[in-house]
């Protein structure tokens, strides 16, 4: 008998003895899933999926540790030439010029499964946000500004052109790199119809063509690709969710009946984890459960997901309006829309243009609208926001505790960027209702600060070094809500250009904490409140001023957002955003003050003419006094500053002791002018 043999034998054993009717065969496939998932706080939590009715044996428990550690084995540093050479043969062999690779799945994420990061595979970058066009003789990579610096230190210049994703449009430059004639590919899963549409007239220009491939290239030459996540899907109590999903559904579904829609099509997963109050784990950080679903106009809903992710019990919770079925099925219930004539609704700005390919092609009548969970989802009721303030408090001591850490520690000299990080995540994971980070923390010391999402590794940690800044960025995933904080902390002392430019993005911060504005305002009409002092300075940040946080969901939510960019998205109450303006200065330090805000409405504005709306703090922690020059501010933005630090002080001092308690007395004082 092989050695593979004898270890199935062994494993179907201790599993008959546990009482599980899974054999081994059928567990190792199911570990391949879990393997390809996050490994998240409890790297035991996936057993949960095998059913067992008890707490299983400490032998099998070993055994599966096992066998999960030895699927997960972290894979080999990328060989990037040879890679875009075997996918250069692959595209030759399909008589494609070229193809095009999104950092994207199925879902237009933001947080894609391992399965999904092709961008990564065939570059060696690992940012979340890109593209690349890899041609038969260039390839170009296109990505914000928030990865100028870091696309450089991962991916080869020799074979890479680096571009701005924005000002350098990807579908300009591959109209002028190709002849008329060429064929050039694209994966409609992982494109929007707004992107084809774009994309096609641009080519139309050269007279080269666009082409859908039934199957991704890049898969075909990956040869060790994970498969699709399987992490568990569990219930959230309605305790956190404040509304039932029944309540959720009837609501949308009364929305389609008048708007004469039959059906629904939902992709984004954080939508179908509000709407039917679930969880998962399928991607880093945020528990999404990877799946599609079809809310239809009497408020049942198909979920297409991997039925061995959901946990024993969960078709309770789900109740008999849900029907789950196998992802497979997908596409044939498109079919079924579209042979029955239906009007089906469809978000063109987030579906994948096969969803929209599919249904067109069985006939359906496409109704273009946003996915109708968005916005209830951006606006928390009562209960949520409640429960994402107890979060915030809980948070705020964890943060609190750490700053006073650090400022203990890093007078040393010794303490460094991962240290930072962890003891940071170990403050807040003795929450109990702490499940994960909400994102990967960004700890920067010095010039790494200036990389605006930069990612510490043992090849980049720095140290904190004395007269130097560190940035830390970070936030929490909670089972009541959703965190996400930076702080910018001088290491001794501070240089008058780092306290005059972190006094300019202060003086930002709080005009926009108090802004108060008209019922219909945007966030872009807003944003500028943040920028005006480091315009008149000559200085500016090239990323958003605030982004929309979900509830013990997504950490970047929309619609809702404070932006240069054009939004028709009104800012309504409920939305929970950051409020973050930032400067960096290259190869020196970066500089951002982040906080979380909610919209409210004004409520000491009896004789307003119109609803007006104002934002309310959630975040509490100290800021950086030693970094802020007096002189800059004005006695309103003081009066500001001394009554934020007088409500950090006031929540968080019961909590803490000793030489913590006396920290955050200090750090909360009135500002010495």
């Amino acid at each position: 008998m092989s050695e593979d043999h004898r270890s199935d034998a062994e494993l179907d054993t201790l599993l008959k003895r546990a009482g599980l009717s899974l054999d081994a065969a059928a567990v190792r496939e199911l570990v391949q899933g879990v393997a390809a998932a996050p490994r998240g706080e409890d790297p035991d939590a996936w057993m949960v999926l095998l059913g067992a009715q008890e707490a299983l044996p400490a032998e099998l428990v070993a055994r599966l540790r096992v066998l999960r550690d030895r699927v997960g084995a972290a894979p080999r540093e990328p060989d990037v030439p040879a890679r875009v050479a075997a996918l250069r043969a692959e595209l030759e062999r399909r008589g494609l010029a070229g193809f095009v690779i999104p950092r994207a799945d199925e879902h237009q994420g933001e947080y894609v499964p391992l399965r999904a990061e092709r961008l990564a595979w065939a570059t060696g970058f690992k940012g979340s946000a890109g593209l690349a066009v890899i041609l038969r003789d260039r390839a170009a990579l296109f990505v914000d500004g928030r990865y100028t610096l870091q696309v450089r230190a991962e991916a080869p210049s020799g074979i890479f052109e680096f571009l701005h994703l924005v000002e350098d449009p990807h579908a300009d430059w591959v109209a002028r790199s190709l002849p008329a004639g060429s064929r050039l590919g694209y994966d409609p899963w992982l494109h929007t119809v707004g992107w084809v549409e774009r994309m096609r007239s641009a080519l139309a220009r050269s007279g080269a063509e666009l082409v859908a491939c039934a199957d991704n290239p890049v898969d075909a030459v990956w040869t060790a690709q994970p498969p699709a996540p399987i992490a568990p899907v569990r219930p959230w109590d309605l305790r956190f969710a404040g509304r039932s999903s029944e309540e959720k559904r009837t609501e949308l579904a009364a929305g389609l009946r008048r708007d004469g829609v039959a059906a629904a099509v939902i992709t984004q997963p954080d939508g179908i984890a509000w709407l039917l109050n679930i969880r998962g784990g399928d991607v880093p950080h945020t528990p999404l459960p990877l799946s599609f679903a079809i809310l239809r106009e009497d408020g049942g809903v198909d979920l297409f997901i991997d039925g061995r992710k959901l946990v024993p019990d969960l078709g309770r919770h789900l109740g008999n309006a849900v029907s789950v079925r196998a992802p497979e099925e997908f596409g044939p219930a498109l079919d079924a829309l579209g042979a029955a004539g239906a009007r089906v609704q469809v978000d063109t700005a987030v579906a994948a243009v096969w969803i929209l390919d599919r249904l067109t092609q069985a006939g359906a009548r496409i109704e273009r609208a946003a996915e109708p969970t968005i916005l209830p989802k951006a606006r928390k009721n009562a209960v949520e926001l409640d429960g994402i303030r107890a979060a915030h408090r809980r948070d705020g001591i964890a943060v609190a505790r750490f700053l006073a850490w650090l400022s203990r520690t890093a007078p040393s000299g010794r303490l460094g960027e991962i240290e930072a990080a962890e003891k940071l995540r170990s403050f807040r994971s003795a929450n109990e209702l702490y499940r994960d980070l909400s994102f990967q923390t960004i700890s920067g010391a010095g010039p790494n600060g200036a990389i605006v999402h930069y990612r510490v590794s043992p090849e980049t940690e720095r140290r904190l070094e004395a007269g130097s800044l560190f940035l830390i960025d970070s936030g929490a995933q909670y089972l009541d809500g959703t965190t996400d904080i930076t702080r910018t902390v001088a290491v001794g002392e501070p240089s008058p250009e780092m306290r005059e430019r972190f006094t300019l993005v202060l003086k930002g911060h709080i005009a926009l904490a108090t802004a108060r504005f008209p019922r219909g305002t945007t966030g872009a009409q807003l944003d500028v409140l943040a920028r005006q002092f480091l315009w008149k300075a000559g200085l500016d940040f090239d990323h958003g001023t605030g982004h929309g946080v979900g509830c013990y969901l997504s950490v970047h939510e929309g619609p809702q957002r404070i932006s240069k960019v054009a939004s028709t998205v009104a800012l309504d109450p409920g939305m929970v955003l950051s409020n973050e303006p930032g400067y960096y200065k290259t190869d020196a330090y970066g500089i951002r003050i982040e906080n979380l805000v909610a919209v409210r409405p004004c409520e000491d504005l009896p004789a307003a003419e119109r609803p007006m709306y104002e934002f309310e703090t959630l975040t509490l922690a100290p800021i950086d006094a030693t970094l802020i020059e007096p002189s800059l501010l004005t006695s309103a933005e003081i009066a500001w500053l001394d009554a934020y630090h007088l409500g950090v002080r006031e929540v968080l001092l019961p909590h803490l002791e000793g030489e913590d308690a006396a920290w955050l007395v200090a750090a909360t004082g009135p500002l010495a002018i």
